[in-house]
């Protein structure tokens, strides 16, 4: 009996129950369960996507079960409520479900009883699923004479899900594999394999035989197609052996660019005529394989040529049957060979220096470089330098045998050539001569050079006239290293030019000193030179910083500039920083002849941290930080301070209400504005009227007029009514005593007694005296007066020319002034001529009367 509890909390409606009380459940149910029930299949193996049935049959036995349970079906790892369910007529129980589609290459099928709280599993099936094998496809066969035996394999096809065995079948034929007339054992291959050998012993090696692959699993059988051939036919060799051709005396050597070679068959295919094919490619480099085909029959060796000179070469070898058919042996091993050298094909080119050594003897330094003119222009194991003097026949003596590209050797001083070649195992190349010119023709122009990076320099020059034939140009270090690499030089056949770039051996920072010399037809130019940075250095540190004095507000700073140094780029320009202690920072830029500079600016008792920063125009370097504290400012000047601040908001405040009171909006707003009659022209204030409306009156400029003194203006008292009201009725030729009062006349040169203000009229302002009498016989006068004082004390706006508001202040039942009698112009004439008065016309007492 197989419990199931574990899977129990896939089951759809069961719920979740404890897995230690299933455990007891499991302990006490019946053993005879395991009898209970089986599973029948429709069919154990289908394909992939069938449909698949499947019934569960329930003893008899089970019938102590009671009626408290039901089968369920399981497909790992989902459970399958929906089942049928039927009663046998021998007493048994079919529960029927079925699979629609059949999705899954192997599954296990299970028939579980749920009986109380557990789930028992009563039989299980395996159900698989796949397709029918597929017919294998590019069969092959090969005659291994090594393992005596055929060998054939092919492509198996698509996964089948299923297990699937495969079976190589064959026949022997006389005809083309039309009749079968001897078979051959079945060649089983191990599993998983695709290819299998057939026996030398089942072979008739020239007789024609059928082959071909059967495959077979559950679901059917498929044969790939027949192949009909005689194994002879399809025979593969083993490949040769190289080996290389040694010299003989017999023989002579090879010529540059070819290589000898043999080669030895495959000893038990010697019976076997064969052609074979050579392929070969240069050891170094990305070159690929070169093919020789179709090598003569018959033969074991082999002369390859047209290859490059001191060249190795990798070379290998196939065979197969010749005039049968057959398949190509395997490559055989490497063989690697080099060609053989030729004599050097190249132009030297060369340049030289002399010392004189004493007078019969001079030092050469000879230098040259190799040009191949030629791809395969042979290798150079070294170079010879002879002379020969013009007096003596035979062989040149040797001057240096070197492999450098340089030599140092004496000549007599009346030497003018030698001669340079090179040579390796093959020979000597076309000599060289060299030819110790004079410096007779004319110099370069102006010689300049430009750094365009740190490993290289470019040099130009003013090409000469005549134009020379070429240029040699030198560059080494200046001053020489003695471990340094000796002096570069490179030749230029190209006389037009008027620059060239030097990149070989140019390293930054270092100074070189470069040569240019002109070569003409049998001469020279004299030799210019010029030095020059690729790259210079930056400033190593920047000079030191130093406080020189110092003040509240200042700092004054100064450095020691640093000497210039050779190969490090001159400085540009200073910069200075400095910080307080609120993180603010402030710079300026100082150019590079200033050696000293006041900060400004500072607070006083306050720290900074100063820095300078020394710049090129390569690199920048920052010099020592200094650090620094303002002096603190004294008591008296501190009071100085207040006092000059206290000052200034003073002055502020003064002109602000100065300001304020002097703007003619702010001023109208507080008082009226008043004309002054002592600082007024009388001609302004005189109102536009028309001609039948101008008084007669005398004029001011009368010699006979006597000036007027004063006029004296009493306020009208508060509800209380003149006293010319209450004699409104006397006749006109009497005046009220306030008329008296306000009237005067007489000169104001004979003293006369001034009239006394009346108790309660102490705020009376004096502004005109008036001489005269309204009854006297003479006209009469006034006088102005010089005072200053506002003419009307209320705040109401001044009159205009032609009414007086003064006199429009009555009370309501007052009369309106009448017009003056012209009988009485001789006593008002001169008041009328007053601008507030002239919007009066007095005549006599009526129109005293009016106020």
């Amino acid at each position: 009996m197989c419990s199931c509890e574990d899977q129990a909390s896939t089951m759809v409606g069961l719920g979740a129950w404890s897995l230690v009380g299933a455990a007891l459940i499991i302990l006490l149910l019946p053993r005879s369960l395991e009898q209970c029930g089986h599973i029948l299949l429709s069919a154990p193996i289908v394909r992939l996507g069938d449909q698949v049935t499947a019934s569960c049959i329930i003893n008899r036995n089970c019938s102590h079960l009671g009626t408290d349970w039901r089968v369920v079906w399981k497909l790992e790892p989902e459970l399958h409520p929906r089942e049928r369910r039927q009663h046998l007529p021998n007493g048994t129980l079919q529960s029927t479900i079925t699979l629609p589609h059949l999705n899954h290459s192997r599954v296990l099928l299970s028939c579980c009883l749920h009986w109380g709280n557990s789930l028992q599993i009563l039989d299980q099936a395996e159900l698989q699923a796949g397709y029918p094998p597929t017919a294998p496809y590019n069969l092959s066969c090969i005659m291994n004479l090594t393992t005596n035996s055929l060998i054939c394999q092919w492509e198996p096809g698509p996964n089948t899900h299923l297990s699937t065995s495969f079976t190589l079948k064959s026949f022997k034929s006389q005809d083309k594999c039309q009749t079968q007339k001897d078979s051959i054992p079945d060649c089983v291959p191990e599993v998983g394999q695709s290819h299998c050998s057939i026996p030398r012993k089942h072979l008739q090696l020239y007789q024609n035989m059928s082959i071909w692959v059967q495959a077979r699993n559950a679901l059917g059988t498929s044969a790939s197609p027949k192949l009909c051939l005689a194994p002879m036919d399809v025979v593969k060799l083993e490949p040769p052996t190289l080996w290389a051709l040694e010299p003989s005396p017999a023989v002579a050597p090879p010529q540059p660019g070819c290589l000898r070679l043999r080669w030895e068959t495959w000893r038990p295919s010697l019976y076997i005529e064969q052609k074979c094919e050579l392929r070969h490619q240069p050891r170094l480099g990305e070159a690929g394989w070169d093919l020789v085909s179709a090598l003569p029959a018959r033969t074991s060796q082999y002369e390859l040529c047209g290859l490059l000179p001191s060249t190795a070469y990798t070379l290998q070898m196939r065979c197969t049957r010749w005039r049968l058919p057959g398949h190509w042996s395997e490559w055989s091993p490497s063989l690697e060979l080099t060609t053989a050298q030729r004599a050097p094909i190249v132009r030297l080119d060369t340049w030289w220096r002399q010392r004189q050594l004493d007078p019969e003897t001079v030092t050469v330094q000879l230098f040259w470089k190799p040009i191949a003119l030629e791809e395969d222009s042979g290798q150079i194991q070294g170079y010879l330098v002879s002379w020969r003097p013009s007096d003596q026949a035979g062989a040149e003596p040797t001057l240096c045998d070197t492999t450098e590209l340089n030599c140092t050797f004496q000549l007599p001083s009346e030497a003018r050539e030698v001669v340079l070649k090179a040579y390796n195992t093959a020979g000597t190349s076309h000599p060289t001569p060299v030819v110790f010119l004079e410096s007779r023709g004319p110099p370069l122009g102006r010689l300049h050079t430009t750094a365009r990076d740190p490993h290289s320099l470019w040099v130009g020059w003013e090409p000469p006239s005549p134009q020379p034939q070429g240029y040699v140009i030198e560059w080494g270090l200046s001053p020489p290293s003695p471990k340094g690499s000796p002096m570069t030089w490179r030749m230029e056949h190209n006389g037009s030019i008027a620059g060239t770039l030097l990149q070989e051996n140019i390293r930054p920072f270092q100074l070189y000193k470069i040569t240019v010399t002109p070569l003409y037809q049998n001469t020279k130019g004299p030799s210019q030179h010029i030095y020059a940075y690729s790259q210079e250095m930056a400033p190593s540190h920047g000079p030191e910083l130093h406080l020189r004095h110092i003040g509240k507000t200042w700092a004054q700073l100064e450095w020691v500039p640093e000497a210039p140094e050779l190969g490090k780029s001159p400085l540009t320009h200073y910069t200075i920083f400095w910080t307080n202690t609120q993180d603010q920072s402030f710079s300026t830029v100082l150019n590079a002849s200033t050696h000293s500079f006041v900060l400004r600016g500072l607070e006083p008792s306050s720290l900074y941290h100063v820095q300078l920063m020394a710049a090129s125009q390569v690199w920048a370097a920052n010099s020592t930080s200094l650090t620094l504290m303002t002096l603190t400012l004294e008591e008296s000047e501190l009071h100085i301070l207040l006092g000059l601040f206290g000052l200034l908001v003073l002055l502020i405040c003064l002109c602000g209400a100065a300001q304020f009171c002097c703007r003619p909006s702010r001023k109208y707003s507080l008082w009226p504005s008043v004309p002054d009659p002592a600082r007024s022209s009388l001609g302004s204030w005189v109102p536009t009227i028309t001609a039948e409306d101008i008084l007669q009156l005398p004029s001011l400029r009368d010699p006979g007029m006597p000036p007027i003194t004063k006029i004296t203006v009493l306020e009208e008292e508060e509800k209380k009514p003149g006293p010319w009201e209450s004699n409104a009725s006397s006749g006109p030729g009497s005046l009220s005593t306030l008329v008296q009062a306000y009237v005067l006349q007489g000169d104001p040169r004979v003293p006369s007694a001034q009239p006394q203000p009346q108790p309660g009229n102490s705020d009376q302002v004096l502004y005109v005296q008036v001489l005269g009498s309204p009854t006297g016989p003479g006209p009469g006068h006034y006088l102005r007066c010089d005072s200053t004082q506002p003419l009307l004390e209320g705040l109401s706006p001044s009159p205009k020319s032609y009414e007086n508001l003064w006199f429009q202040t009555s009370s309501p039942g007052t009369p309106e002034p009448l017009v003056p009698h012209p009988e009485d112009d001789s006593i008002f004439e001169p008041l009328l001529d007053f601008p507030l008065l002239q919007g009066l016309r007095v005549s006599g007492a009526e129109g005293l009367g009016g106020f």
